[in-house]
């Protein structure tokens, strides 16, 4: 028998001396000394390698949230769903928590964001030394599809839920959105002016320093600059980057495409959005789907109060039929206009 291993890390960001410094319980007591501009990264970093260092089959791994007694959330329905890698903000940042959390603990909990599970990926094999280029690309075309462009945006939207904060504008959150779907494994992105013209943000530095102040990326030219060809950025935070990126690429045209449909692209960025957000938790086989308000509110970066503004403009511009709030259940239900946008499968 071996001792079981912890699916449960914490990092705390203290002061110390005018700085922050860093405390985890797994490691050494007196802290690290961090700077300012690199705490919170380096706080998500660091739970990054204990999850990879602590890595347990799927079928062995449980609820963390309900092995003590659910004290991280308010009461619900009970634990239920798949178990999820579950990244947690609390104390206005100063504590964060990564933990295995089924999929009902991990919605009811506060902000919390599942992280997907391809964040913490090994590095894919490389070639041996008897196969040629043409024999691989044909091992990459006989490999099982990766989740849907759908779960790929769900979980990329409730990743920058947890990352970003909460003052982040829903252009950043767009732009933050095609940064960690198109980076490479280094955390590197390059967008073509064109693909943000596409997302009217072709001349807006606003998003950019948006995700530079909230230290989430570092841009590596200047964004004002009319004629660039290429926006190069670097991604800081560790878990935002996962490695399968011809999948990535894909969820990250699927999701281009959402917000360029006719109805939706002259709308402001917060509705477009919202937009994103609800064809991701809909589903292609059901005329009518629906989702908790406070998930949905989530994944817009805005407050449950403010979703019924933004899904009437949705029916105003004819992207969806109809929409309605079950008081019972807290879920939104709605009916999405069809052929509106492809969904991906």
């Amino acid at each position: 028998m071996h001792p079981p291993v912890p699916r449960t890390w914490t990092v705390e960001l203290r002061p110390h001396n005018g700085r922050p410094a860093l405390h985890c319980p797994r490691c050494a007591p007196q802290g690290q000394l961090l700077h300012g501009t690199s705490a919170r990264p380096a706080a998500l970093a660091h739970l990054a390698r204990h999850a990879r260092s602590d890595a347990l089959p799927a079928h062995l791994r449980v609820c963390q949230c309900h092995e003590r007694g659910c004290r991280w959330h308010p009461r619900h329905r009970g634990c239920a769903g798949p178990i999820l890698l579950v990244l947690t903000r609390d104390h206005g940042g100063r504590l964060w928590r990564l933990a295995d959390v089924c999929a009902a603990c991990a919605n009811a909990t506060p902000y919390a964001a599942a992280v997907p599970d391809t964040a913490f990926a090994g590095t894919p094999a490389q070639p041996r030394g008897g196969d040629d280029p043409g024999s691989q690309r044909r091992k990459r075309s006989r490999r099982s599809r990766g989740p849907s462009e759908q779960v790929r945006i769900q979980d990329v939207l409730s990743y920058l839920a947890a990352a970003l904060s909460p003052q982040a504008g829903p252009k950043a959150r767009l732009l933050a959105l095609q940064c960690a779907l198109r980076a490479d494994a280094r955390g590197h992105v390059q967008l073509p002016t064109g693909l943000l013209r596409s997302m009217r943000l072709a001349h807006d530095p606003t998003p950019w320093r948006e995700l530079e102040h909230h230290r989430w990326l570092h841009t590596q030219n200047d964004t004002t600059h009319p004629g660039r060809p290429v926006f190069i950025a670097r991604l800081v935070d560790a878990v935002s980057w996962p490695p399968a990126r011809p999948d990535r690429l894909q969820a990250a045209n699927w999701a281009l495409h959402v917000t360029s449909a006719a109805h939706v692209k002259a709308l402001p960025a917060d509705v477009r959005l919202a937009a994103l957000a609800l064809a991701a938790h809909g589903s292609p086989a059901h005329p009518h789907t629906g989702v908790e308000a406070d998930r949905l509110s989530r994944a817009c970066g805005t407050q449950p109060a403010e979703l019924e503004g933004l899904l009437n403009r949705l029916v105003t511009a004819g992207a969806i039929t109809t929409w309605a709030h079950d008081p019972h259940t807290d879920e939104l239900h709605w009916a999405p206009m069809r052929p509106a946008t492809r969904l991906g499968g």
